[in-house]
């Protein structure tokens, strides 16, 4: 079955369904929608516009900010536009066109359905809105309608708007100014300029990868740092990654029927789940999830049921600590969901959501792997005892003095006599291990060394990354990475880490931006990116690991203040004991 997507009109109409026209909401519904204000910083006024935009047909929506987007921000789209009577109600508080007068805000189709986002964005700056419904036979004649309201000194106050003609094609541009001029505490609270457009720059992406039919534009201090085209989602993932990315990529469009139960008579009744979007190959990931985006019916959500589902579909492939680089948009059909349980809209209640994610799961497991490449289960080993990680539960400092490397198992593992107990040392794991403690140490107190690039190696950032970049210009620095501007949200990389002589991949920049842009302590980004840049150098499968290997790697591993952990937590050396062996093979020892 294949689920019909309804969008309702901005505060400028539905398309179908109920009248286009904007009508205030009784007290009851607002009551139950009403959850204080909605704006609370930049980035929430652009998605409630973008969101109003989509409701209302659009097919191209550009966006602008200056600075941090407390100074201006402009949202212009072609959708339906509103005639002046509809123009003025829009911006009163509780008034919209996106819910009938007796209708259930729980299943509405919009994205924006609160209804109230203008009136919140006037209480808190300047409005403008330019609009036109395109109805050469209204009373205007054609001409199209300017509303201004705001800031509003008090939430109780009913401001007088100025309303005049206005030269516009069909569609609406809404113009916000001195966003929080009338709070400061609010003002103050805001992140830096860079890490504030970072948050609308991700924002955008989201929706132009949800919405990969609608052309996106994003420009900054009069510069565009972001262009999709509104032709498809292989299109959108170019406008928001890069050509590698894009081409190292597939499209997934599935349908697939899960039954409901919603205990009101309708037991087993099957409802249609389509899922679309794009799914980069297992071999380009990332180090943190944020390029793992989910959406319902076109809204970007945060969804860790859903954002889980597309992980275990990727299942073995993902290397361990990588997450995917994906976009999925999952549609069900309205009723299914309740898009008023988060403030900011960003959070939906979903119902149905263990069928939902299974069905999500499955496509993504056969849009990647196919039935020729699936991976058999694991066979078990029938021993009673499992292997178990060395050391203490704390990863506690130990040495392997009297050990005694005996071999290698798949050019990775090497196998090590020790006492009554056979080792197993994960050789990629405990190098990392050693790479980690011996840069931290240096990281300490002098730079990490540095290798020049030549030529110099030009690297495409999404506009999100490419923000990171200039907000962390200098820390990057210090970590040994020399980028410069080449445009378009290209850089150049013409130094990376060398850490012990081995050269860092420039690839390595996505990682760091990634540590450095994750919200944690300035302490803990630098971990996490020293944990990161230990795994480049790092012996891989493959490399020559023979016996003289594993006893300088147990020398160095024994020198570590945690040797039984990589720095990201998983164990270096397993044991199985002697009894295991015994047991397996029916022995007495």
């Amino acid at each position: 079955m294949t689920t019909e997507r309804h969008r309702e009109g901005g505060d400028g109409g539905r398309e179908g369904g109920i009248a286009d026209r904007v009508r205030r909401l009784d007290p009851a519904t607002v009551d139950r929608i009403a959850a204080g204000e909605v704006i609370t910083r930049p980035a929430r006024v652009v998605a409630e516009l973008v969101d109003n935009a989509l409701d209302a047909g659009a097919t191209r929506i550009d966006v602008g900010v200056d600075g941090d987007g407390t100074d201006r921000i402009r949202v212009a789209d072609d959708g339906r536009g509103m005639d002046r009577a509809d123009a003025r109600l829009a911006v009163e508080r509780h008034a919209t066109s996106k819910l009938a007068p007796d209708a259930d805000p729980v299943g509405v189709a919009s994205l924006g359905f609160r209804g109230e986002a203008l009136a919140a964005i006037a209480d808190a700056a300047r409005l403008e809105v330019t609009t036109n419904d395109g109805d050469a036979g209204d009373v205007a004649g054609g001409v199209g309608t300017r509303v201004v309201v705001g800031p509003r000194s008090d939430a109780d106050a009913d401001d007088e708007l100025e309303v005049r003609d206005a030269g516009r094609a069909r569609g609406t541009t809404v113009v916000v100014r001195d966003l929080f001029s009338t709070r400061p505490a609010r003002r103050e609270s805001l992140a830096g300029a860079r890490a504030e457009f970072a948050r609308i720059s991700t924002l955008v992406a989201d929706y132009a990868l949800a919405n990969p039919e609608v052309a996106f534009a994003l420009e900054h201090d009069g510069s565009t740092t972001l262009s999709t085209p509104g032709t498809g989602v292989t299109d959108a993932l170019f406008g928001v990654y890069d050509r590698e990315t894009t081409s190292r990529s597939t499209e997934v469009a599935a349908s697939a029927d899960v039954d409901v139960a919603d205990g009101a008579g309708d037991d087993g009744r099957e409802i249609g789940v389509d899922v679309a979007g794009a799914l980069a190959y297992p071999s380009v990931t990332r180090a943190a999830s944020d390029h793992l985006r989910v959406s319902v019916n076109g809204r970007p959500v945060r969804d860790d049921r859903l954002a889980g589902a597309v992980r275990a579909g990727y299942g073995r492939l993902l290397p361990d600590g990588r997450e995917p680089v994906a976009a999925v948009d999952v549609a069900v059909p309205p009723e299914r969901v309740d898009p008023n349980v988060h403030p900011a809209k960003r959070e939906v209640g979903l119902r149905d959501a263990d069928a939902v994610a299974d069905a999500v799961e499955s496509v993504v497991a056969d849009a990647l792997t196919g039935a020729d490449l699936r991976r058999k289960a694991d066979v078990d080993t029938d021993l009673e005892t499992a292997l178990e990680p060395v050391g203490e539960a704390d990863g506690s400092r130990a040495t392997f003095a009297d050990a005694e490397p005996i071999g290698t198992f798949r050019d990775l593992y090497g196998l090590v006599e020790s006492g009554d107990e056979l080792l197993v040392i994960d050789a990629h794991a405990a190098h990392e291990r050693v790479n980690y403690e011996r840069l931290a140490r240096a990281f300490a107190d002098d730079p990490v060394p540095t290798a020049a690039v030549g030529p110099p190696a030009t690297l495409s950032l999404s506009a999100g990354e490419a923000a990171a970049a200039e907000a962390h210009a200098d820390t990057l620095a210090d970590l040994g990475f020399e980028t410069e501007p080449f445009g378009g949200g290209t850089v150049r990389v013409r130094s990376v880490p060398a850490p012990f002589g081995r050269t860092a991949d420039p690839e390595a920049l996505r990682d760091a931006l990634a540590a450095l842009s994750d919200g944690e302590s300035p302490r803990d980004a630098r971990e996490r990116l020293l944990a990161d840049l230990a795994c480049h150098p790092s012996l891989k499968r493959g490399d020559a690991i023979d016996r003289s290997a594993i006893r300088a790697l147990l020398d160095r591993l024994g020198e570590c203040e945690r040797p039984f952990a990589c720095p990201h937590g998983r164990p270096t050396v397993l044991s199985v004991a002697e009894a295991t062996f015994a047991a397996g093979f029916e022995r007495e020892r």
